[in-house]
């Protein structure tokens, strides 16, 4: 008996079919591997830029600077060479680094002298109840080209408010031996035989605390009784506390110390940072600075639920929100915040550890 006829897997579609069409690149793909080919940035950003002198703009595109590579591959390679040349020039060292500023040059003292011109101007023009926007407009022309000429910093103080809180440490942190930080981030150095000085460095993981088991795939054992409040909350101020631990960690070992580190998620999705430290510290110093650094959050309270389901708040255009059934404006951020700060028996609303 003779098989019948069986097509080919993967058979050419016919000339000018849908299927030969779909087959086609898309124009858009094929400039993005053009542009990957040659290290271009994929996703640049438009900034328009502005000449102080003439007035004139154009539209310029700038490497959006992505450090990951499925959203810009040039980018994230350019970012990860960048990173291994100051880590190789930076981790051997044998001499501090030069940090002195330069002195101001004409050019920048020129532009600073024209701007507090400007700014009289301004001031003299908000006295007088006059428009400030032409002055204004050529006060940021020149915070631009002060910019560009190598003027680091904000040239106004902020008049923002700071909420201060109470620097007393807590009772269930154990105390930092007081040493006196030198001005060095090199390190202890060790003279070994025939006279060869060595360096050594430290490789530090730091995680947060445990929530609950999770099994092989990060998913609770035990969902009732995981603590998913925590774990958020850790995962948004985790970045205070790795600041903290580093401001800790250089008052113990008494100089600047220099890091390296990459973060990266869990199996249960909890932040995890790996560093690698230039110099020596001892691990009793390690877990004694571990067991003692803490970031607390001051947040209004969150643990009651007063609006939930179909009753909630409505948005009125002159008030903000107010109650649906009093219709009484409710408390800001701002308003709850200060009513934290008159509480002299207020708690944090939450404490992240490591």
């Amino acid at each position: 008996m003779a098989l019948p006829h069986t097509a080919a897997a993967n058979p050419d579609p016919v000339m000018g079919s849908r299927a030969e069409r779909a087959r086609l690149p898309v124009a858009r793909q094929v400039v993005e591997a053009v542009a990957v080919k040659y290290g271009v940035c994929v996703h640049p950003i438009p900034v328009r830029r502005v000449d102080p002198e003439t007035g004139t703009s154009d539209i310029v595109d700038v490497p959006c600077g992505a450090t990951v590579t499925s959203k810009c591959p040039a980018c994230a390679e350019r970012a990860r060479l960048l990173r291994i040349t100051q880590c190789r020039q930076g981790w051997h060292l044998e001499a501090e680094p030069i940090l002195e500023p330069d002195d101001p040059s004409d050019d920048q003292q020129e532009l600073a002298t024209l701007r507090a011109d400007l700014e009289a101007v301004r001031t003299r023009a908000v006295i007088e109840g006059k428009d400030t926007v032409v002055v204004q407009a050529a006060i940021e022309r020149v915070d631009d080209a002060m910019t560009a000429a190598g003027v680091r910093g904000n040239f106004l103080p902020s008049h923002a408010r700071r909420r201060v809180r109470s620097t007393r440490r807590r009772q269930d942190a154990p105390d930092l031996p007081p040493t006196r930080v030198s001005p060095t981030t090199i390190g202890r150095t060790f003279a070994g035989k025939a006279g060869k000085v060595f360096r050594p460095s430290v490789f530090v993981t730091l995680t947060c605390r445990s929530y609950g088991r999770v099994d092989e795939h990060g998913v609770p054992r035990d969902m009732n009784r995981y603590d998913y409040v925590a774990a958020a909350r850790d995962a948004i101020h985790f970045p205070k506390a790795v600041d903290r631990i580093w401001q800790n960690l250089r008052r113990v070992a008494g100089y600047e110390v220099q890091y390296f580190a990459v973060l990266e998620p869990q199996r249960r999705l909890a932040p995890h940072l790996h560093a690698a430290l230039r110099g020596t510290i001892s691990r009793v110093d390690l877990r004694l600075v571990a067991a003692a650094t803490y970031h607390q959050v001051w947040w209004p309270s969150t643990d009651t639920v007063v609006y939930h389901g179909p009753v909630l708040p409505v948005w009125d255009e002159l008030r903000g929100y107010v109650d649906p059934a009093t219709g009484e404006p409710l408390a800001t951020w701002d308003e709850a915040m200060d009513c934290l700060d008159a509480d002299a028996n207020a708690q944090p609303s939450h404490v992240v550890r490591f």
